[in-house]
This record gives structure tokens, sequence and C-alpha cells, in this order.
């Protein structure tokens, strides 16, 4: 994986991958065991979905940031041809400003 210049994007994937091992670690519990109440599954699934939901807001989240970032992956000229360059930038919004 690339090292990320944008400190929230970072903690974003760190978050993403230990949500995606505490959501398998859950599920795996759940079903090798079996929850032993009403009570207990219903509060399994409330963590379930509380850590599905923050899965998705960081995916979210590093979805947007690669969408403003990253360049085009491929290299052959009709591809590139149809790219709009003037609305690609590198750089961090915060960068540009303090160019100007």
């Amino acid at each position: 994986m690339v090292a990320d210049s944008d400190s929230k994007i970072a903690w974003h994937r760190v978050q993403l991958r230990r949500n995606r091992e505490a959501v398998q670690s859950l599920e795996t519990v759940r079903f090798s065991t079996g929850d032993t109440g009403p009570k207990a599954a219903a509060a399994t699934q409330r963590k379930v979905a509380e850590l599905k939901r923050k899965i998705a807001e960081s995916e979210r989240c590093i979805a947007e940031y690669e969408k403003r970032t990253r360049r085009p992956l491929t290299t052959d000229f009709k591809t590139l041809a149809s790219v709009s360059w003037s609305n690609w930038d590198a750089s961090p919004a915060q960068s540009r400003k303090a160019a100007r």
C-alpha cells in the first residue's frame, strides 16, 4: 500500500482494516458458538450494524479522496486524449491555496 500524504485518509484506511477485522471476528464467534439469547443476538447485530456503518463511511471518504487525486491508470492515446486534464490536480486543495 502506498503511504498517504493526507493523515485523515491514512486514519480512515487503518479504521477500515480494523473495523473489517472486528466484523469478521464478531460474525465468526456468533456462528461458531451461537447466540446465547435474544438480548445477546440483538447486541451483536447492533455492533455489526454500527461497524458496517463505519466501514461504509471510511470507504466513502477514501473513494472521494482517490477520485480527486488519482491520475488515469491507462496509457493508450485514445483514453489519455479523452481525459480532461484541466480538472485534475495532484496537489491537495490546501497547498494550492498556500501557493497563491
